[in-house]
């Protein structure tokens, strides 16, 4: 059966301020036909978007979101955007002709071209045509185009938007605080002993002292006039948020002062009201409620700077070779087949393989591995590495938003507008929270002065410091903030987490399923052993063995010949070579006769048996490891051992994990003995050994029905099913495309110590989490009692408004920063 097409795409939300709002888009467009499912993270301030388009378009979606009173920005583009500079034009018919020209390039989509600017737009397949062509193809028209500066990304955008944003709100906040720290001393200075001038105290001059305060608290309203703009349309159209109690709290203290300042005009009573109005309630609360937001927006910035940091790593240029000259371009005009020349101490604008030069280059922003590699002729290197010593030629095989780098940036950005499973809570009570508080204030309010008894002013003051006090923002920030900043740090560590719901999952996490080939082992057969017999010297047998496998094809052969590659001159070339598929192989090097391979392949060339080398050769088969006999001149000479070698840090790893009260396990297709060899000597009990690929997801699914929760480490290719099926899928070294697909976390760095680092990584998150949530609602369960007068039945205190104000504006940046000490999460290292 045909599944209906489906469509996913992030979008920027405008105009949300607390968790009401994110929550109400939710729910709104989660209950509309064709969306499968709306996901708002407000740290983001963004919408991700899952919906069928042959029932409902962006457009539609927009709309029912502006009816909610909020603004959802464009799409990304389908096609590739080039945008260029355009010279040699000289009037309409010059921009007409290139346009009608180019338009008709097979490939192109859109093309637009702009005299007055002087540039270009052209949107197109990059499967059928390239920007190249096009600039060819303006070109032979008799123009000139370059490429315009490539214009940020999503995040850059919006970072650079919040920059100018917070620079607003610091100019507006100066004189706000200081034009409420002139309103408190004027309206409560007196009381606490500091002098007034005659013609401002309330005892001799009430009109002034109530004018005065107006005119300090009206441009503090102005200034803060988004709440009441915000706030008081959401109110109306059934949708409250945090603005809504602003509004309301501060507007109800603000009239109530503009009627008693009205009276005392007329003079009525003038004395006593002047000593009830609440002009620095309105202000005070506004300037702290300000300042609050704009500490909350500068620790939210923050949040996003691990893939800034990322973004950065791209240089915006890079050095093409053409026709044997150097040419410096724009980083948008590098293609691939390219070939870039990298100095010493530049980055790397490409993914590519190297055509020319030796170098080392630092991978530490992508891996996590602080070493720098060595590279040379034939290997891969990645766009955003550091080159630290010689200059290289790299032809490109991948750029723009195809290298590793800018999908690792891809892969952290969905991680970071992701949700856990521990939010659902905090969002469900932040949809009705925000008409809860208001009920409550309301209700408190009329309580005290219904059946309280109290005056019209104190029944106010309670109404204020309910409304004012309720912080829904908190509760929203609580669980995106945790995760934008530790999906951040995992991407500085080398550690990619898929999504917030895989962070929560690592946390529950109790055992560990390892793959043994490629995971726990390095993957390739390696000469581990020589015995050699007595008499003989092991590196002339080293050499003559390897020299003697270095024609066969067998991984066993290659393994010995590498051996002695490395540890010995170059090899000798053999002057007679005879290869017996399963059973070895019989050369003669330097006139010395040797054969290399099975005992029973030495048995049948008439070579004798060696007590002592029959009593190693069953002590390393016992081992797990491969025995291979070496023979020279018809003398039995050694048993040499294979085996596809641990990784040097995976016993630790397995060790560390068991500390950590993790149960581990190896999976592999290996026969029981070597299987049960190799875990001994990495301190692994559990081996589940003779499992084919198709079995290892089975074997998984067993774990989890006997109640474990199952973390599966395997390459991300041949495990892709036990990957998928396990509570958290992990999988080793860099293969972005497939690991994304089947697993939740990816090591950039191909070293096990990811594993723990992970499973720390995520505990720290989660207990981050849980401290926010605790304190989001812990604050407001008591905040709100006590503004609406609980203590004060007991002959305790009231809480002033603008002390609940203040409270209410620090706690969403408490929140906040206590998410930002993520940054500074490091893993216990191997062995403590």
């Amino acid at each position: 059966m045909t599944q209906p097409p489906r469509k996913t795409v992030t979008l920027p939300v405008g105009g949300m301020h607390c968790a009401a709002c994110s929550s109400r888009i939710e729910r709104v467009l989660g209950g509309e036909s064709g969306i499968e499912e709306a996901s708002v993270n407000l740290a983001d301030a963004s919408l991700r978007l899952t919906y069928d388009p042959r029932v409902v378009n962006l457009d539609a979606i927009a709309a029912r979101v502006a009816d909610l009173g909020f603004s959802l920005g464009p799409p990304p583009p389908e096609h590739a955007i080039y945008d260029t500079a355009i010279t040699g034009m000289h009037c309409a018919a010059c921009s007409s002709r290139i346009e009608r020209v180019v338009g008709k390039l097979p490939g192109i989509v859109e093309a637009s071209v702009n005299l007055a600017e002087g540039t270009g737009r052209f949107a197109f397949d990059p499967a059928t045509l390239s920007r190249r062509q096009i600039r060819q193809a303006i070109a032979d028209l008799g123009f000139a185009a370059a490429p315009l500066p490539a214009g940020p990304d999503r995040l850059a955008q919006r970072q650079a938007k919040a920059q100018e944003e917070l620079a607003a709100k610091r100019r507006e906040l100066v004189p706000a605080l200081g034009l409420a720290g002139a309103l408190l001393v004027i309206s409560m200075g007196h009381m606490l002993g500091l002098p007034l001038p005659h013609f401002l105290h309330p005892d001799a001059s009430p009109a002034a002292f109530a004018l005065a305060q107006l005119a300090l608290c009206a441009p503090i309203v102005w200034i803060g006039r988004r709440f009441y703009i915000d706030g008081l349309p959401a109110l109306v159209r059934g949708g409250p948020n945090m603005d809504s109690l602003v509004a309301i709290g501060t507007g109800a203290a603000l009239a109530y002062s503009l009627a008693g300042t009205a009276l005392i005009l007329v003079g009525s009573d003038p004395a006593a009201r002047a000593m009830d109005l609440y002009y620095e309630s309105a202000g005070v609360l506004l300037a702290m409620i300000s300042l609050g937001k704009y500490l909350e927006a500068s620790a939210k910035f923050k949040t996003s700077g691990a893939i800034a940091a990322l973004l950065r790593l791209a240089p915006d240029t890079a050095t093409v070779m053409r026709d044997g000259r150097e040419e410096v371009v724009p980083l948008a005009e590098v293609e691939p087949g390219d070939v870039v020349l990298v100095r010493p101490g530049e980055r790397l604008p490409v993914d590519g393989l190297v055509t020319d030069g030796a170098t080392r280059v630092d991978e530490s922003m992508l891996t996590g591995e602080p070493m720098p590699v060595a590279k040379s002729l034939g290997d891969a290197v990645s766009a955003g590495t550091q080159n630290t010593a010689g200059a290289v030629l790299v032809r490109a095989t991948r750029v723009g938003q195809d290298t590793t780098l800018s999908r690792i940036v891809e892969l952290v950005r969905r991680a970071q507008g992701s949700k856990a499973p521990i939010a659902n809570l905090a969002d469900t009570v932040s949809f009705y929270f925000v008409p809860t508080v208001m009920a409550v204030a309301l209700v408190s309010g009329l309580a005290w002065f219904f059946i309280g008894g109290a005056d019209l002013s104190f029944s106010l003051r309670i109404f204020v410091a309910v409304m004012v006090i309720a912080c829904p923002c908190a509760m929203g920030l609580a669980v995106p903030t945790s995760i934008m900043v530790g999906t951040g740090r995992g991407a500085r560590l080398g550690i990619l987490v898929k999504s917030g719901a895989a962070l929560q999952a690592a946390g529950t996490v109790d055992t560990v399923v390892f793959d043994k080939t490629g995971t726990l082992t390095v993957g390739a057969p390696r000469l581990t052993d020589l015995v050699p017999a007595a008499g003989q010297a092991p590196a002339a047998l080293l050499a003559l063995a390897g020299a003697a496998e270095a024609r066969s094809e067998h991984p066993l052969a290659k393994a010995v010949a590498d051996a002695a590659r490395e540890r010995g001159p170059a090899l000798p070339d053999p002057e007679a070579f005879e290869a017996v598929p399963g059973r070895g192989v019989a050369a003669r090097i330097g006139g010395r006769e040797v054969l290399v391979g099975t005992a029973a392949f030495l048995a049948e060339r008439g070579i004798a048996t060696d007590p002592a080398l029959e009593a190693a050769d069953a002590g390393l088969a016992g081992a797990g490891k491969t025995p291979v006999r070496l023979a020279v001149d018809g003398v039995a000479a050694a048993v040499l051992a294979v085996a596809d070698a641990p990784r040097p840090e995976a016993a630790a790893v397995a060790a560390a994990l068991k500390k950590r009260g993790l149960g581990v396990v190896m999976l592999t297709g290996d026969h029981e003995a070597t299987a049960r060899a190799v875990a001994a000597s990495l301190g692994i009990e559990h081996v589940v050994a003779r499992v084919l690929p198709e079995r290892k997801e089975a074997e998984v699914a067993a774990l989890q029905a006997a109640g474990r929760k199952v973390a599966m480490v395997g390459d991300g290719i041949n495990d892709a099913p036990a990957l998928a099926r396990a509570d958290l899928g992990v999988a080793m070294g860099s293969g972005i495309d497939v690991a994304v697909e089947s697993c939740d976390v990816v090591l950039m760095r191909n070293d096990l110590s990811g594993v723990p680092a992970a499973l720390e990584l995520s505990r720290a998150v989660i207990a981050n989490i849980k401290q926010n949530l605790f304190w989001a609602f812990a604050f407001n369960v008591i905040g709100i009692p006590v503004a609406a007068g609980i203590l004060h039945i007991f002959g305790g205190p009231t809480l002033n408004p603008m002390i609940a104000g203040t409270a209410m504006a620090l706690s969403s940046f408490t929140v906040v920063t206590n998410a930002l000490r993520l940054r500074f999460f490091a893993p216990a290292p191997l062995g403590s």
